[in-house]
């Protein structure tokens, strides 16, 4: 998140009226996405009189709109189109435009009527952006980080990841060559005898054997048997692949948002309704060779936290403890005293991502700002883990050291929708724009 327009006022260069205007500009989109069209009146919001038209909140792209996106800019700041359940995944395909209802979710009750009239606006930017010979990418970012539509969400995370080309005529030619690799990978390291595995491979493949039945174990369809050999054969075939870092406890469920959106693009309806058995052996194995090959692009930008020791989550760990006494000394106090350290609930967070600390049916829409993030996610991950800390920072400051514990490791969001999801994602945007400009704040 760190390109042009990252920080707040755009660098060091920026004025303070600039530096306010950005400022006021986040906590409209911010305000929109909550209230829809309506915007109470903070103090923040007043000081200047000229309407303010938001773009995407996408940090990094502030300066990169065109004329057309300005004028439209301002149709699209909350940002509800993406949705995130499989659900009438046959109507979407068949008509696009009517995902603005379809795509509605309980929280989105509590929109106001104009919010949902934008769906269609981004449906449209996101088919202009797919339909171009040479998708531009920053534009696709741009778009992604608020929310992908879901039967697009296949097609747009390939190319985030650098999987699938821009150009759309090598695209289907690289993807056919890339899934034969896949298999020939699976062919030489997979499918052979324990007898032709070292000692260490054989105590790797173990592990992932015994570590796929507990991937997201709430959720029912991950425990059916040919989801969890697939699982085995794209997490063994990864591990062997590379040895810098073989196979880590959490990366299994790194696997499982891949899994989940390529094979939506070939069953139909709710998740809980799907059935293995409508997938012929080639589906299977191209959609294992997709979430393969996108999961190695994905990890190609962290390889330092799955390596010995981990060390590039343990700098996240700390970056994080620095940011929250930044941004709320009573509870980073609080903690300290109380003898907790961060590592104790926030390495697994960093560690799988936040998968396993909010409902399986959000993991998609989070993991669409992930993608448009990029190369800059591990940054903005510390961001993201604060916002989602303080979320209960009130009913933190109330817990001794082994409620804390207790609380931290089953936190209440069982019942969370897009509301509360996309409350984290506001405020770590708005967080990083605000410390971003200021690097030293997390120095040490």
């Amino acid at each position: 998140m760190s390109g042009s327009g990252g920080g707040v006022g755009g660098g060091a260069g920026g004025s303070p009226n600039n530096k306010e205007w950005r400022f006021n500009q986040t906590l409209r989109n911010v305000q929109g996405m909550l209230k829809g069209r309506s915007f109470p009146g903070k103090v923040l919001l007043t000081r200047r009189s000229e309407p303010l038209s938001p773009p995407d909140y996408s940090p990094r792209f502030e300066n990169e709109h065109d004329e057309d996106e300005r004028k439209e800019g301002s149709q699209e700041g909350e940002g509800q189109a993406s949705g995130n359940s499989f659900d009438n995944a046959s109507a979407k395909k068949s008509n696009p435009l009517s995902t603005s209802s379809s795509n509605s979710l309980p929280d989105a009750q509590g929109l106001v009527s104009g919010a949902r009239a934008t769906d269609s606006a981004r449906i449209d930017k996101f088919t202009k952006e797919l339909s171009r010979p040479a998708v531009i990418l920053d534009k696709l970012r741009e778009l992604s980080w608020s929310g992908v539509p879901p039967y697009m969400r296949p097609n747009v995370w390939r190319l985030l990841l650098g999987y699938a080309p821009p150009n759309k005529d090598r695209r289907e030619g690289v993807l056919t060559r890339k899934r034969l690799e896949y298999v020939e990978c699976v062919s030489q390291y997979y499918d052979i005898p324990d007898s032709e595995r070292s000692d260490e491979e054989i105590t790797m493949l173990r592990q992932i054997a015994v570590d796929c039945p507990r991937t997201v174990p709430d959720v029912t369809f991950f425990q059916n048997p040919q989801i969890q050999k697939s699982l085995e054969r794209i997490l063994y075939t990864w591990a062997i692949r590379h040895p810098a870092s073989g196979y880590v406890q959490g990366i299994n469920d790194l696997v499982t948002p891949f899994l989940i959106v390529f094979l939506s693009e070939h069953l139909e309806g709710n998740m809980d309704g799907w059935s293995m058995d409508n997938l012929s052996a080639q589906d299977i194995s191209n959609i294992e060779a997709d979430c393969y090959w996108c999961l190695s692009k994905f990890l190609d930008g962290m390889q330092d936290h799955y390596t010995f020791a981990q060390p590039g989550i343990q700098r996240l760990v700390f970056r994080l403890k620095e940011l929250v006494r930044r941004i709320d000394e009573p509870v980073s106090k609080h903690i300290e005293e109380q003898g907790l350290e961060f590592l104790q609930f926030a390495f697994r967070w960093f560690n799988c991502l936040l998968i396993r600390e909010i409902p399986f049916h959000l993991v998609t829409r989070l993991w669409d700002t992930y993608l448009a993030e990029g190369d800059y996610l591990p940054d903005f991950l510390v961001y993201i883990s604060a916002s989602f800390l303080l979320t209960w920072s009130d009913k933190l400051q109330k817990l001794d050291f082994q409620e804390m514990v207790m609380f931290l490791q089953h936190l209440p969001t069982r019942t969370w929708a897009h509301h509360e999801l996309e409350m984290v994602l506001s405020r770590a945007f708005m967080w990083h724009t605000m410390f971003k400009s200021s690097p030293s704040h997390l120095a040490g």
